[in-house]
């Protein structure tokens, strides 16, 4: 088994990557294999809605897409962590669940009853409507989304504040112990 966990923030090292670290952390001590994934190196256009992906059975437009795209259909989890922006998850969070979407959509909707789930940081707040964006994007999915001890979510604007968030800290990581508990029950 192994699980994803890709971070959707701009910033490599910062607070998003460090709590999607946290949830891997956790799951890997459960023997289940991991895999970070930043998206602040990689290229990910705007899904363009040119459909082309009905007819293709992938997306036309050539960037770093794909390849995040292939890790996500050979993982058995998925997590996904945003900054907030204005009360949204990043542009390429956004930009890889639409087409992400719209792929899966048109090939046999290959992440039903994957396991996973969203975690957002931010300064302040606006951390719901992040974690509301992106959890529609796992249900609409037929994906598997565990709960935690409470929303999988913390604060912290600089890099390593959200060390400081222990009930954050904390969740995510229960978040993590909840996805490896769930893929161990599903996947056997």
């Amino acid at each position: 088994m192994k699980v994803v966990g890709i971070v959707g923030s701009p910033r490599k090292g910062g607070n998003t990557e460090r709590l999607v670290s946290e949830s891997l952390e956790v799951i890997a001590q459960d023997g289940i294999e991991t895999e970070l994934i930043c998206l602040a190196d990689r290229e990910i256009h705007p899904c363009t809605a040119c459909l082309s992906c009905r007819r293709l059975g992938r997306c036309k437009i050539e960037d770093d897409f794909q390849g995040v795209y292939e890790k996500m259909l050979e993982a058995d989890g998925i997590i996904v962590g945003s900054p907030v922006y204005f009360s949204s998850p990043t542009p390429n969070v956004l930009a890889l669940f639409h087409r992400a979407g719209y792929v899966a959509q048109s090939t046999g909707r290959p992440f039903e009853r994957k396991v996973g789930g969203p975690i957002a940081v931010a300064r302040r707040a606006g951390q719901n409507f992040v974690l509301a964006q992106m959890l529609f994007f796992f249900l609409h999915q037929g994906m598997i989304v565990p709960g935690s001890t409470y929303w999988n979510m913390a604060i912290g604007r600089e890099a390593g504040d959200v060390t400081n968030d222990t009930e954050g800290i904390q969740t995510v990581r229960n978040f993590g112990a909840n996805v490896a508990w769930t893929l161990r029950r599903v996947r056997g």
